[in-house]
């Protein structure tokens, strides 16, 4: 069913979009200078009204962000990857998504020590689950997106781990226009990165979770007699 597609479309676009609002907004009440200095997206989010914005931003796309790094974790195990890899992935995209949360949540002017953790699982773990994800494409049999989705993903992870690398490098020297341009492009590369799942989900018909109960044997054996037949 192709609406599981519509999942990183939604956040990839939505976040993307939500990212500018709350910087035309930052701007446009004078929060943010940009005469003096380039500012970071948490800058810019850091004052209200924008600030409410930004943190339901990204609360939403770290809810949807579980939900797709889960429905990625089962699609590979569904197609035969029972790779310890696949776990460590769904583990960083967890992380990914609650760094998101707490960057929304722990404004940097109120709880920078908190709100510089969140972003650090956010974009430093963040690359490693698309990391994972690139090298899981190689992992199983390819069934959709023909040959250019591997290498994409690859391209776009590794810009993004140089994107990461130089916004702290120009951050420490100083340079602070300069690192909020690399960290805004990083934020634009992980959205893109999560809309290319679109790509693996368009085939997926559907997802379910099921519970299983721990019951005594004596208790399995009643329901299974329970619910034999008697033959004709």
């Amino acid at each position: 069913m192709w609406v599981w597609a519509l999942l990183p479309v939604v956040l990839a676009i939505g976040g993307s979009i939500g990212f500018w609002v709350v910087y035309a907004m930052a701007v446009a009440n004078g929060s943010v200078n940009i005469t003096e200095a380039f500012p970071y997206i948490s800058t810019c989010g850091a004052y209200p009204p924008q600030s409410c914005i930004f943190g339901q931003v990204l609360n939403l796309g770290a809810f949807l962000g579980v939900v797709i790094c889960y429905l990625k974790y089962q699609q590979l195990r569904d197609y035969g990857c029972n790779s310890y890899l696949n776990v460590v992935g769904l583990v960083f995209g967890l992380l990914c998504a609650l760094g998101s949360s707490v960057v929304g949540n722990f404004q940097q002017y109120n709880q920078l020590e908190t709100h510089m953790f969140g972003a650090f699982l956010a974009f430093g773990v963040g690359i490693l689950y698309f990391w994972t994800q690139a090298i899981l494409t190689y992992r199983v049999k390819p069934r959709h997106g023909g040959l250019w989705i591997g290498p994409l993903r690859f391209c776009l992870s590794a810009c993004g781990l140089v994107l990461l690398v130089a916004t702290i490098v120009l951050f420490n020297v100083g340079l602070d226009s300069e690192s909020a341009y690399c960290e805004w492009a990083l934020a634009m590369d992980l959205f893109l990165l999560f809309g290319l799942f679109a790509v693996d989900f368009w085939h997926v018909g559907s997802c379910s979770v099921h519970v299983q109960y721990s019951m005594t044997n004596q208790e399995t054996l009643d329901i299974q007699a329970s619910t034999q037949t008697l033959p004709l």
